[in-house]
Formats: C-alpha cells, sequence, structure tokens
C-alpha cells in the first residue's frame, strides 16, 4: 500500500495554525478569587484582557520547532534540519501532555461568563487536537528524511567493538605487565 505524500509545508501550516487557534483563544481571568480580583484591581490592564491558559514554554518550545520546520522546507537537501524537526516534534509532544496535565485544572470550570467559558474550550479542543497530529505528522516527517537519504542505524555492538587502547593481553602470551604506550 502507498503512503499518501504529504508536503512539509502543509504539515508546518496545520501546526502553525493549531498553535496561533490557542494563541487566539486564551481566556479571560477568574474574578471568583480573592487574589484575583485583588491583581485586577491593582493592574487595571488585566482588566477584561485575554491571557493564556498554558504556560509560556508551550509557545516557545512550538514555535521554535515551526522555525525548525521552516528550515526544512528551505533547505530540501539537509536530513539534519529534518532530523532536527522529527525530534523536537517528539520531544513536544512529551512537553504538551505535560503542560495541558498540569494547566488544565488550574482554570477548567473557573471562568465568569459563557463567552469566556467557550473561548477556554475551544482553546483546549485545539491545543488536543494539535497534540493527536504530532504523532502523525512525525510519522510523515520520518518518511521525508529516509526520502532525503537518512539512515536510522545504531549500533551498540559493544562485544566485539575494537579499541587498540583498551584491549587487554591474554595471559597466555606471555605479557604479564601490559602494553606500553
Amino acid at each position: 500500500m502507498e503512503l499518501p505524500v504529504v508536503s512539509l509545508k502543509m504539515i508546518i501550516v496545520v501546526h502553525w495554525l493549531l498553535t496561533t487557534c490557542y494563541l487566539r483563544s486564551w481566556t479571560r481571568p477568574s474574578l471568583k478569587s480573592s487574589s484575583t480580583q485583588q491583581m485586577c484591581k491593582n493592574h487595571s490592564l488585566l482588566r477584561g484582557y485575554l491571557y493564556p491558559w498554558l504556560p509560556q514554554p508551550y509557545l516557545w518550545s512550538n514555535y521554535a520547532i515551526l522555525a525548525i520546520g521552516v528550515w526544512a522546507i528551505a533547505q530540501r537537501d539537509s536530513v539534519d534540519a529534518v532530523v532536527m524537526y522529527l525530534v523536537g516534534m517528539l520531544i513536544t509532544v512529551l512537553m504538551d501532555i505535560i503542560h495541558i496535565a498540569i494547566s488544565y485544572d488550574r482554570l477548567a470550570g473557573k471562568q465568569i461568563d459563557i463567552a469566556s467559558r467557550d473561548q477556554f474550550r475551544f482553546s483546549v479542543g485545539m491545543t488536543i487536537l494539535s497534540l493527536l497530529l504530532k504523532p502523525i505528522s512525525c510519522f510523515f516527517v520520518y518518511q521525508m528524511y529516509k526520502e532525503r537519504g537518512g539512515d536510522y542505524n545504531l549500533n551498540f555492538d559493544l562485544d566485539n567493538s575494537i579499541d587498540s587502547r583498551f584491549t587487554c593481553d591474554s595471559v597466555e602470551s606471555g605479557a604479564h605487565y601490559g602494553r606500553s604506550y
């Protein structure tokens, strides 16, 4: 069965849109707690404005990986760019799971009105959709890596490794004091 050809440009655009949908769907601060009320009274700029429910490393990691993806698009023959993009995507999958698990309970159900609750739900949906699409994207990026000539070979054959500095003379050879370097 032939795999469909998916362009790296399309993968980058989809992940950029999903990350930007998160950015555009920030949630309003909850005014139920007294500390948040005090913060909004002290900082009038926060009153009525939106702020992210996920921490800043979520945005930094996703946009950094998208920048590496743009580098992989620009250098069509570079295997290194595709490998860095692939490894970065795998790392952000793990980081996104951790960020969502930690940050969701902090604001789930604490919105003050229906519109901000709907924005929060949309933001969570886009973040989870991005997380679900990342392993599929990694599969297609791995196919591109193989097409560009990348070869994933790890050899952990430690038993047969030959390094003259670490070899020992056998007792039968008559060299009792070892080698002189």
